[in-house]
């Protein structure tokens, strides 16, 4: 056979090639599915954060899937358990990445996890999306891989402050908060807006990750005589805190971070709970006036009849919402990279009664925080406007 002859049989052979193997997609893409990880806490004491979130992202994929998916495709989500320790939330996000080769993270819960966890995915090149903290440092605008949904606890301290001091006269202000990256940041963001205002916290408790020794930290603040203490951690610990502040007649305001987790602190609370306030960053997930939460609550329903309203499903439904619309913008060859730039390029997202809205340097879809009230029946009714 000739040069020329061999030269035309093997372009032949490689056109052939071609067009019957298929152009490899994006990694965690099919062409029946698009695959999403979390690493989050599904047992132990902030396990309500993580089922809660992944109850409200499963509720909006499923939405998505009943109405066909997104250019054809299911949206499915994996979940593992990282017990809200760090050391494990990296193994379960190296495992999700690179055995289980998903699309993008999603929904991961807490400050010391994302801390861990954030470097291997912007390392990967992996969208980290909708983590469910409110940590500064995930609002850097050189990560280009991380997309939030809700505002700073730096907000949220403000306006603990605001309401206390502005609006109610108190400057006998204590803090507990859990020792580590999480408690501390939320310490950091209450010591400014009080410097802001001259003043000064009068006593501070600390106490330790993944568990419920808090009865020092409260002896220790009690001696201060705060009128109010701002609380920076998960409910089983805060809810202790409380109950055993009520047996010793400690009477003060108590004020506590959204990510306590509202429902899951009022249930562990029962009657000590009347009175608590928490911020949050999400819409009121009872107010049906608002079209977004008429969706979620029938999303919800549909995905679990057991399931009530409640702040952190919500979350997690509007995180899943946000990735919903921004695979549908991206169409049908949605790649990693493509599905960031839909997100940045886009701008605002419209959810219905609800706007999340990005842009340069800005990671950020959401900046409003409200307070809420637990009411004598564990229900909860929004604080006055404090903005």
């Amino acid at each position: 056979m000739s040069r020329s002859s061999r030269s035309l049989l093997l372009s032949t052979l490689a056109g052939v090639l071609f067009a019957t193997t298929p152009v490899s997609a994006e990694t965690g893409v099919t062409d029946k599915s698009i695959l999403f990880g979390q690493a989050a806490a599904l047992e132990g004491p902030a396990a309500a954060l993580g089922t809660g979130m992944k109850l409200g992202i499963e509720a909006a994929f499923n939405e998505a899937n009943s109405k066909g998916g997104v250019a054809g495709r299911r949206i499915d989500l994996i979940s593992y358990d990282d017990g809200y320790e760090p050391g494990k939330s990296i193994m379960q996000v190296k495992r999700l990445i690179r055995d289980d080769k998903v699309f993008a993270l999603i929904g991961p819960v807490g400050t010391p996890t994302s801390a861990a966890t954030q470097p291997i995915a912007t390392e990967e090149n992996v969208p980290f999306i909708g983590p469910f903290t409110g940590a500064g440092f995930l609002r850097d605008p050189a990560l280009k891989n991380i997309v939030n949904v809700r505002a700073t606890y730096a907000a949220e301290t403000e306006t603990w402050i605001r309401y206390l001091h502005d609006e109610k006269g108190m400057d006998k202000i204590a803090i507990l908060y859990q020792d580590d990256g999480f408690g501390r940041v939320g310490l950091a963001g209450v010591e400014a807006a009080m410097k802001k205002r001259g003043l000064e916290l009068v006593a501070r408790g600390t106490y330790q990750r993944n568990t419920t020794a808090v009865k020092s930290a409260l002896l220790q603040i009690r001696k201060a005589k705060p009128q109010a203490i701002v609380m920076v951690g998960a409910y089983r610990p805060i809810a202790e805190f409380i109950k055993v502040a009520h047996q010793i007649n400690v009477d003060a305001e108590f004020v506590n971070i959204s990510f306590v987790g509202s429902k899951a602190l009022s249930q562990a609370l029962g009657a000590d709970g009347d009175g608590v306030i928490v911020s949050q960053v999400v819409p009121f997930p009872w107010d049906e006036t608002i079209p977004l939460v008429r969706e979620y609550q029938a999303a919800l329903k549909a995905v679990d009849a057991s399931a009530q309203p409640e702040f952190v499903t919500l979350e997690g439904y509007i995180v899943g919402r946000l990735t919903v619309m921004a695979l549908e913008k991206a169409g049908k060859n949605v790649t990693r990279a493509s599905f960031l730039n839909t997100i940045w390029n886009t701008g605002t997202f419209d959810m219905g009664g609800i706007k999340l809205t990005f842009g340069p340097g800005d990671s950020q879809g959401m900046d409003d925080v409200f307070l809420t009230e637990i009411q004598p029946d564990g229900s909860f009714a929004p604080v006055a406007n404090t903005n």
